[in-house]
């Protein structure tokens, strides 16, 4: 961790702070996928019943559980190496994936035409973008 007197200590805390806060969104959504998998897929399954989707909402859901746990899992190991060695490289492999994880996200909703739904994504994608670019500056 920089001396906190230095600029390199604020890039630092905002690499830390956006790999927490993505390591918590995306490790909570992706277990309770796993916890409570049977009442997701009977969610989705009707929240995608008048979409093209319909037929792969297992696919989906499984595929979508797995890209959520890979970017959370990236995302908390990002943070403590961020804390133990000041590297950022994992932070930003969890960034990407979970920018890529938001778009499947934003697809869905919009197939699915749950447009209020796909706009409170935005704001996490923009965090993820920064997270992106922040974890790349050095």
């Amino acid at each position: 961790m920089p001396s906190f007197e230095t600029t390199e200590f604020t890039l630092w805390l905002l690499q830390a702070l956006c790999s927490a806060f993505l390591a918590i969104l995306f490790l909570q959504s992706g277990l309770d996928k796993v916890f409570d998998w049977k009442g997701n897929l009977g969610w989705l399954s009707g929240h995608f019943a008048k979409s093209p989707l319909r037929s792969v909402v297992p696919l989906m859901l499984g595929t979508l559980t797995l890209m959520e746990l890979a970017a959370g899992a990236l995302c908390a190991a990002g943070l403590v190496a961020l804390v133990v060695t000041g590297g950022a490289t994992l932070a930003f492999w969890g960034a990407l994936l979970s920018a890529v994880t938001l778009i499947a996200l934003f697809f869905g909703q919009r197939m699915a035409k749950e447009y209020a739904g796909a706009a409170v994504l935005v704001a996490y994608f923009l965090l993820s973008l920064v997270a992106v670019y922040v974890t790349r500056l050095r």
